[in-house]
């Protein structure tokens, strides 16, 4: 479980591509200091677990379905990625309750820069727009984000000089992917309203034909 709170964005260093996935490292520096084998750090936004480590470099594996879902088979060694270590009990929820799951990617759109902010504009798969609302939150290449402007599947976050410096959002440019979660207790409400929804549906349908029948 994290929060959206970048800690760092870090370089990869390394990148191999294999037929069940890329293998890469990430020199993570100080951040590296109480890392183990198994555990769990968000990439992006994607939650991976430590598969080896060797000084400050901590490896990663990506297998297909992973690769599906995100942009981490575009990475080569240099880009920055944004690292956030899993949440202990006790921290601080700083952003909001992110699973590391990606639900899919979106792009860039537009970027805006103002004095005191940046506005970027980002279209998401549109199976997901009824998931995002606005003044809600989002997790976009695992940085927890309100959504500041919903129409349809075009969202807008308001972005202060401290988020574009800490994170990768500062190096992104029109048509960059970004890895899209949407909030986890949105989608769950939005599982459990669904078949009352489709219930209601259906009433009013019968409802419908029967005046039609008088």
């Amino acid at each position: 479980m994290f929060t959206g709170i970048i800690e760092a964005k870090r370089p990869v260093t390394s990148l191999a591509h294999k037929d069940e996935g890329i293998d890469f490292r990430v020199d993570l520096g100080p951040l590296a200091a109480d890392c183990g084998l198994g555990d769990s750090i968000a990439i992006n936004g994607c939650c991976l677990t430590v598969a080896s480590l060797q000084g400050s470099e901590v490896e990663f594996h990506a297998g297909r379905e992973t690769l599906d879902l995100t942009h981490l088979g575009t990475l080569v060694a240099g880009d920055e990625v944004n690292i956030e270590r899993s949440l202990r009990f006790g921290d601080q929820l700083g952003g909001h309750l992110v699973s590391g799951h990606v639900d899919g990617t979106g792009r860039v759109v537009a970027i805006e820069t103002e004095p005191s902010q940046t506005v970027m504009r980002f279209e998401i798969p549109s199976r997901l727009q009824d998931q995002v609302i606005l003044k809600g939150s989002v997790a976009l290449d695992g940085i927890s984000l309100t959504v500041t402007e919903h129409e349809a599947n075009i969202i807008a976050v308001a972005l202060i000089p401290h988020t574009m410096a800490i994170t990768n959002l500062g190096t992104k440019v029109v048509g960059d992917p970004i890895h899209v979660e949407t909030d986890m207790i949105g989608k769950w409400i939005q599982r459990q309203a669904m078949p009352v929804v489709e219930q209601l549906k259906s009433l009013a349908e019968k409802v419908k034909k029967g005046d039609q029948n008088d």
